[in-house]
């Protein structure tokens, strides 16, 4: 569940949002400089050897989503920093806490714990490791060698939303989750704000996989939404991969929008977009944080204003798109960052929202 953030630290999460904004404007410099570079050493000056250590959550690497994307900001730590990286997969949630004792009982300097999942875990192994910082995506655990990172997934799935309102042709789309969850109910909710916005008359059905590494259970759901729908939004681990896989055999017209990594290339021209979360960033940063010795503590809330979340860029659908729609989306993605409203994140906030229409559909 997610814990409410205390009290005494409301100012300091102010400067943390602040920090957010330069965390992301210096690693974007520093993507760019690092096109190229291979194998643990770096430019000269920069290696530090400073060991990392990384627990995936259920599903593990390969899921070419959540996991793979912090994985990929680990490797890209290693080649830029010459860090000395260990990944332990987890099968289970009983693998969580021994995981994490292990990595810190290796003296790795940062470790992340990768999904809300680990809360408890986590909140359990850290103060038996006071000198070991960690990190955790998607939940908030207060502990003072802890940074807490979460995502405004709410804001991409709004996005996706609107853009799926503008292709639906059956004016139906659907929504695949995997645990329900507070937090996969954020991509739920954000999604449906978005295609209420756009077409206010189109259903979303919505199911939950209660999974994120079962890939037929996704081709499942997936066959049985796409009897009415024509586009699913899969935010389910490594199900979405199913989902993926049965969108291939569909006709023309249907469509599956990918999540957290870029998965467009899965299935050119049936990938309609990606709701991207940049875990792969958040890691890179705080990675380099931890190897010139300044790991941030706190809580770093990450949305489209910080770069922490975005759309990818239609590279196989730009054709299917109707006129106009990037622009609706640019009009949508610039309200959302100006505060003109606010993206529910829950579905009690979904039952309140009064969708904006700032562009007529086309």
């Amino acid at each position: 569940m997610r814990r409410t953030w205390p009290k005494h630290k409301q100012a300091v999460e102010g400067l943390q949002m602040r920090r957010a904004v330069v965390f992301f404007a210096v690693l974007a410099l520093a993507g760019c400089t690092t096109q190229g570079q291979h194998g643990a050493g770096g430019p000269a000056g920069r290696r530090t050897g400073i060991k990392l250590g990384m627990v995936t959550d259920v599903g593990g690497l390969g899921d070419k989503s959540f996991n793979d994307s912090a994985n990929r900001g680990l490797q890209i730590a290693k080649a830029k920093d010459g860090a000395i990286v260990t990944v332990l997969q987890s099968r289970s949630v009983t693998d969580y806490e021994p995981n994490l004792s292990a990595l810190a009982t290796e003296g790795n300097a940062l470790i992340f714990a990768i999904g809300f999942l680990m809360h408890d875990s986590l909140d359990s192994v850290a103060p038996r490791f006071p000198r070991t910082h960690f990190a955790i995506v998607d939940s908030i655990v207060d502990r003072p060698n802890v940074t807490s990172i979460t995502f405004k997934e709410e804001e991409s799935s709004f996005l996706a939303g609107a853009l799926a309102g503008l292709v639906t042709k059956k004016g139906a789309v659907g929504f695949l989750g995997g645990i329900q969850s507070p937090l996969i109910e954020k991509f739920q909710a954000g999604f449906t704000a978005g295609v209420k916005s756009t077409d206010p008359a189109a259903r979303v059905i919505v199911k939950y996989t209660g999974s994120f590494e079962d890939v037929g259970a996704g081709k499942e759901y997936a066959t049985l939404l796409f009897r009415d729908a024509d586009i699913v939004y899969a935010a389910a681990g490594k199900c979405g991969l199913g989902v993926i896989d049965e969108v291939k055999s569909l006709p023309r017209g249907d469509y599956v929008i990918g999540v957290d990594s870029d998965q467009d290339g899965l299935a050119p021209g049936k990938v309609l977009t990606s709701a991207l979360k940049r875990v792969d960033n958040a890691v890179v940063q705080l990675a380099d944080d931890a190897a010139h010795g300044h790991p941030p503590g706190g809580h770093i809330a990450l949305g489209l204003k910080q770069g922490g979340v975005a759309l990818t860029d239609f590279a196989y659908t730009k054709n299917v798109l109707p006129p106009g729609a990037v622009a609706t989306l640019a009009a949508y993605r610039s309200a959302i960052i100006g505060g003109r409203f606010s993206v529910p994140s829950t579905l009690k906030e979904l039952s309140a929202f009064n969708p904006p229409h700032l562009s007529a559909r086309h």
